[in-house]
């Protein structure tokens, strides 16, 4: 399972409660949208996984930005994940980011807002915030693979479980 998160704004701890801690420490792989905001809530959720793959974020402070890119490519089950906290210039930005680095799905935060939209041959997702809502549902982004078919199957999800949107993102077939 690849996890998603992002948007924690904490400055002590990682906030993990629930599914979403759960889907933390069982994924294959995390991908973290940035803004940890401290360099403490890093490595606490650091400590959860043994597969984090983070950017900084807006908010982020000068330790985490010295540690984490502003933008990275993920890997996983044949899909390919541009990841970037946030583009100045809304959903035409992030598609034109992800086209850049060839990714079937591009991987943001900021909003706080759990959405996933599919613009052209991109597919955005943007998990929400476990820990700091803002008036949206707080949400992770969980991913599984599609037997036999090559995509993965995803779903937003609360820290309580409960699921409340699906969506399927394929790979690019290999060129010969």
């Amino acid at each position: 399972m690849l996890t998603i998160v992002s948007d924690t704004h904490s400055t002590d701890g990682h906030r993990l409660t629930g599914r979403t801690l759960r889907a933390v420490r069982e994924a294959d792989i995390v991908i973290h949208a940035g803004d940890f905001h401290r360099e403490p809530v890093f490595d606490a959720f650091d400590a959860e996984t043994d597969t984090l793959r983070a950017v900084f974020g807006n908010n982020a402070d000068a330790a985490i930005r010295d540690r984490l890119p502003e933008a990275r490519t993920v890997e996983y089950a044949g899909v390919r994940f541009a990841v970037t906290h946030t583009r100045r210039g809304g959903e035409t930005a992030l598609a034109l980011f992800g086209r850049e680095r060839a990714a079937d799905v591009v991987v943001f935060g900021h909003s706080h807002r759990p959405t996933i939209t599919e613009a052209g041959d991109v597919t955005l997702v943007n998990p929400g915030s476990h820990a700091q809502p803002r008036g949206n549902r707080p949400a992770h982004a969980e991913l599984e693979p599609i037997d036999g078919d090559g995509g993965l199957e995803g779903r937003l999800v609360t820290p309580d479980g409960d699921v409340f949107e699906r969506f399927r993102v394929h790979g690019t077939p290999a060129q010969e």
